[in-house]
Formats: C-alpha cells, sequence, structure tokens
C-alpha cells in the first residue's frame, strides 16, 4: 500500500469529526482521534497526546495514543511542569533531545525516568489570540525527532485548534470556522505541493516536505506560501 502523503491523516480525521455534532461533549472524542492521526503521521513518533488546558494550565480534556503518553503527561499536571505545560505557557514549540540530560525540569524528569520515554516535543494550541492547551508526541529513543518533525506538528497545531476552538464554543457548536477551512485549504496546498515534488524528483513523502521547509526557510516564507508558488508553476494541463 501506497504511503499516505504527510497530511492525509489529518484532513482524514478532520473530515471524521466534521460528521460528529460539535458540542463540548464530544470533545473527548475529537482529541483520540486527533492523537492517533498525530502519531501515525510523525515519523519516529512511539506515542502522541493532545491535552486542552483552562487559563490557570489545568487539563479540562485530554487523549493518548497509550499509558505511557497518560501517565508522562498526568505527572506534568501534578508536578506543575514539563515541557507540555511550557509550550502552553509560552505560546512557543518545545523540544526535548533527550530527558536524562536535560535540567528544565527537575522533578518531572525524575518522575518519568522509569517511563519509557526519551524525546519529546511539544507545541501549543492557538486559537486567535489564545492558547487552548498543546499536542506532544513522544519517543522511547533520545535524539528521535528533528527539525522537520517539530515542524509537521506545528502544521497539526493551526487546525487542530481552529476545530476544537469550535467544539467548545457555545455560538457555532455545528459550524467548521471559516479559519479552520483556510487552515485545511493550506495543508491540502502542501499536500499537493509534495506530490509534485515526489512525482518530479523521485522523493519520499518524508523528503518531499523536507525539501519544502527547507525552501521556505531559505526564502523566510511559510509552507503554504511556498506550496501555493510551485502550484503556480504547473502547467493547467497535466505532461
Amino acid at each position: 500500500m501506497a504511503r499516505k502523503l504527510p497530511l492525509d491523516e489529518l484532513s482524514t480525521v478532520i473530515a471524521r469529526i466534521q460528521g460528529l455534532l460539535l458540542t463540548e461533549e464530544k470533545v473527548d472524542r475529537a482529541v483520540q482521534l486527533l492523537a492517533r492521526a498525530i502519531k501515525d503521521s510523525v515519523t519516529g513518533a512511539t506515542g502522541a497526546g493532545v491535552s486542552i488546558l483552562d487559563s490557570r494550565g489545568r487539563r479540562t480534556s485530554s487523549a493518548s495514543t497509550d499509558q505511557t503518553v497518560t501517565r508522562a503527561d498526568a505527572l506534568q499536571y501534578d508536578l506543575g511542569q514539563g515541557p507540555c505545560l511550557t509550550a502552553w505557557a509560552t505560546e512557543e514549540t518545545v523540544a526535548v533531545r533527550d530527558i536524562a540530560t536535560d535540567p528544565r525540569w527537575p522533578d518531572w524528569t525524575a518522575a518519568v525516568k522509569d517511563l519509557p520515554i526519551r524525546s519529546v516535543i511539544s507545541t501549543p494550541l492557538l486559537a486567535g489570540q489564545e492558547c487552548i492547551g498543546a499536542l506532544k508526541i513522544y519517543s522511547d529513543h533520545a535524539g528521535a525527532f528533528g527539525e522537520d518533525a517539530a515542524r509537521v506538528l506545528e502544521l497539526f497545531a493551526g487546525p487542530t485548534a481552529t476545530l476544537l476552538a469550535n467544539i467548545q464554543s457555545s455560538e457555532a457548536p455545528h459550524r467548521i470556522s471559516e479559519a479552520l477551512a483556510a487552515s485545511l485549504h493550506s495543508r491540502d496546498l502542501v499536500n499537493q505541493a509534495c506530490g509534485i515534488l515526489m512525482q518530479r524528483h523521485c522523493l519520499t513523502a518524508d523528503m518531499a516536505l523536507a525539501e519544502l521547509m527547507r525552501r521556505a526557510r531559505r526564502q523566510n516564507s511559510t509552507l503554504g506560501q511556498i506550496s501555493a508558488d510551485l502550484l503556480a508553476g504547473i502547467p493547467a494541463v497535466s505532461d
């Protein structure tokens, strides 16, 4: 079976969630679907989770792909420290190459030392001006994640935050917002651009996404804009 393009899994999950009655009681089911999609889409991830937090950093809803992630996350909330809470508080992506040598959260590090976790990336869920939670991926190997893995996780964060904000909104429980539609359109552009690079240069899906990321960094642009520029140069009729 051919491997899906890097963001296809997210699009599939979003489509499934759009079929749900988007009310607050569906949040737990939605975040569980998203956690599984994230794990399946990030190379090297052995576990993933989604957490929704209130204004004081307290967990209001969460999902994880396995008990290791559940335990590691629970310890963060109990101890009040860890990469997920830092990503939420700073509104920036947090990467941990090796938990055993990272000094930032000594209590949490000590508490998870016997768990099969060595690498972590966590990125905030930003819905407009509000940070509503964080996504996170774990690996049982040190140095498992590079910059590209962080970028892929960040690609999930935009539509995920918008979707969850819609689910929690009492004003529009049945609608996916225009912001979510725009986010998904950007992801579709990236997928199409990846497909073009794969066909042109015989690249894998991961290699194509990495190439787009390199171009975006080199030109100080966004993945969406780089993808749109690439697509604009393609003839309307295929060769």
